[in-house]
Parts: C-alpha cells; structure tokens; sequence
C-alpha cells in the first residue's frame, strides 16, 4: 500500500490534445471526438535534438514538458519515469527494413534512436536534468507498471517524479501483430507530500485480477482499450473533475492496481 498526491496531468491523444482543452472532455461537460494530433516539436528539446527525435520522443517529451509548464517543480528536482509497451514502432519498423534488405545497412541516428531509454536521454539533454531516471514494459499493463515504479520511487525516496506514458501503433505489416488504435501519451508528477498544485489524494493498492475501470463514452473507452499508455484515462478523468473515488487499472494477467482516490 503506498500513499502518495498526482498533480500536473498532460495529455496528447487523437481529440485531446493538452490538458486545458481536453479536461472538460475528460470530465463529460463535452463530447469526445477524434482528430489527428499535430507534430509535436516541444520547444524544450534543442533544434538539433528536434531534428534526430523520433515521433515517440516528440511525443513523450510534448507531454512531459506539459507537466512540467504545469507545476512549480524544477527538471533537476524530478527523478522520471518512462513507460512504453513498445518503444519506437517507426525505428524498429525501418531497423528491420534496413535488416532485410539486399545490403543490410542501419543509419546511426536510427540506431541511437532505437533504445528504449531514448525518450528518457533526450529528457535529460533538453532539462540539463541529471536525476535518475528508468524507461520499462509491461505489454498492456504498462501504464500500471509505470505507475507503480514512479509511486515506489516517490514514497520511498521522498522526492517528486515525472510518469511519462506513451505509445503510437507500428505500420504495418507490424501492425497487425501488435495492433493500436492510435497514439497516447500522458504525463503527471507524483509528490510525498500535498503541495498547492496537488489534485488527487491516492493509495495503490495490488489487488486480484478483476474488470478495470471503463470510460463512459464509447469513443474514449475505445481509445482506452485501443492503446496500453491509454489505460491513464480512468485516472485522467478523476483528476479533471475531482471527487472520490476507486479506479482499478489493468495490470499483470494474475493481478491488478486499485487507486482509492481522494480530491485535494
């Protein structure tokens, strides 16, 4: 059991791209609706950076620097937490072109980019930040994973970190191996103690496999089904219209995650 506050959510999905347009979706006063997201280039990330960065570490990088705009935290105060079930899908989509082809060569930049921790090191680079951070998997219980690294971290090293989330779909052919419905990221900041920007009050809890928590609109319950940084959203939606509440969130095939929540 680990008690711990969520404070400076960031999102970037198909139709809830930011957190200022996408809370009142989030919190049901309007309707959902899908449209494509933009290319990300954060500001953060130097231009030589924003050159050689991947869509996914645009992406993460888009939502953690949304966070961080959020709070009132220094990068060099925030160890980071990065999950993703997959990586970089378009890297490994051209590594294995490039592996395939008559006379196998793999460019350098997509090799550097092809690490798992490369959204993590780019994060580093912009921030000028030499805290600590871990990138991990947990196929569709990545989100939980991620969660509950970040909660272990901030508890028992009583310090504030940044959860990043994120994942895009392969193209195919490795699409139809591993299929998502589109791209999600999510960022939040975890905290040992309330601050002023503190918007939920949460215990995890490992509890047994048993039904997630679902969204009431069939577009973001799709979406939340759809892509594993996605399963965020119970959690998002709570943090835009506080009260409280238990989520239970997917995690391992023989248990699960409970938040038991509270508003601020």
């Amino acid at each position: 059991m680990i008690g711990l506050y969520l404070e400076a959510p960031a999102i970037a999905a198909p139709g809830l791209d930011g957190w200022s347009s996408s809370r009142p979706v989030l919190s049901g006063e309007q309707s959902y609706r899908a449209a494509p997201l933009p290319d990300y280039m954060p500001d953060i990330l130097p231009a030589t950076a924003r050159r050689r960065g991947s869509a996914s570490t645009r992406l993460a990088v888009q939502v953690a620097q949304e966070s961080l705009m959020a709070s009132t935290w220094p990068a060099r105060d925030l160890t980071g937490v990065f999950a993703s079930s997959i990586g970089d899908p378009y890297i490994t989509d051209q590594m294995c072109r490039a592996v395939a082809a008559p006379e196998p060569v793999v460019s350098p930049i997509c090799f550097h980019n092809s690490v798992h921790n490369a959204p993590a090191g780019y994060w580093s680079i912009a921030t000028g930040s030499l805290q600590p951070t871990s990138s991990l998997a947990a196929f569709d219980g990545t989100f939980a994973a991620g969660l509950l690294s970040a909660a272990a971290q901030c508890r028992g090293e009583g310090r504030p970190v940044l959860l990043v989330a994120y994942d895009l779909p392969y193209p195919e052919p490795l699409l139809h191996a591993r299929p998502l419905l589109g791209p999600f990221a999510v960022a939040l900041i975890l905290t040992p103690e309330r601050t002023g920007s503190s918007l939920l009050r949460c215990t995890l809890r490992l509890c047994e496999e048993g039904p997630a928590t679902r969204m009431a609109s069939p577009g973001l319950e799709a979406l939340r089904t759809g892509n594993p940084a996605a399963r965020a959203l119970p959690l998002l939606a709570l943090m835009a219209a506080p009260a409280p509440a238990d989520i239970a969130l997917d995690y391992l095939p023989q248990a699960g995650l409970t938040l038991e929540c509270h508003p601020c």
